[in-house]
C-alpha cells in the first residue's frame, strides 16, 4: 500500500513539475528543438535542473543494498552503444520533435491535449506494442546479412 501512495505522490510531483517547466506545451518544446530558427534555450534550465537531483538519488542508491520500499535494486544499465540504441534514439527523438512531446509530457497533457493529445497517445501505445516483433525482425535481418551481433561496427 505504501508503494502506492508514493507512486502516486511521486507521479503527482512529476506532472506538476512537466506542468510548471513548460513541457507540456508543445510550441516551447518544439522552440527547443529549433536550433536553426526561433530557438527558445529555456528548456536547457528544467533539463539541468533534473541532473542535480537525479545526481544525488543515484549517489544515495549507490549505497545502499536494498530499496527504500522494498523489492531488488535493478541492474546495472548497458553502457554500450548497439544498433538498437540507436535506432530507438532515433525513433524517440523524431517523434519528440515531429509532436512536441515526450511520453512523460504526453501522459500529463492529455486532459487538456485534445483529440491530437489522444491520437498521440495512441500511436505511442501502437508504437510500444510493435517495438518487440519490429526488433526481432531487424535482429533477424542483421544476422542474415552476416552481423549476428547488433553493436555497431560489428
Amino acid at each position: 500500500m505504501f508503494r502506492n501512495v508514493f507512486a502516486f505522490l511521486a507521479g503527482g510531483l512529476f506532472g506538476a513539475g512537466l506542468l510548471v517547466s513548460g513541457m507540456t506545451n508543445t510550441e516551447k518544446v518544439q522552440g527547443w528543438l529549433d536550433i536553426f530558427g526561433d530557438w527558445d534555450p529555456t528548456l536547457a534550465f528544467v533539463l539541468g535542473g533534473a541532473i542535480l537531483p537525479m545526481a544525488v538519488a543515484w549517489n544515495i542508491a549507490a549505497r545502499r543494498a536494498r530499496p527504500v520500499l522494498g523489492g531488488e535494486m535493478p541492474g546495472r544499465s548497458s553502457t554500450q552503444i548497439d544498433r538498437n540504441l540507436v535506432i530507438g534514439s532515433l525513433m524517440f527523438g523524431a517523434g519528440w520533435g515531429m509532436a512536441g512531446l515526450c511520453p512523460g509530457p504526453a501522459v500529463a497533457s492529455i486532459g487538456w491535449g485534445g483529440v491530437g493529445g489522444l491520437v498521440f497517445l495512441l500511436a505511442m501505445i501502437a508504437g510500444m506494442l510493435a517495438a518487440p516483433g519490429l526488433r526481432r525482425r531487424l535482429d533477424r535481418a542483421a544476422a542474415a546479412l552476416g552481423g549476428q551481433n547488433p553493436q555497431l561496427g560489428a
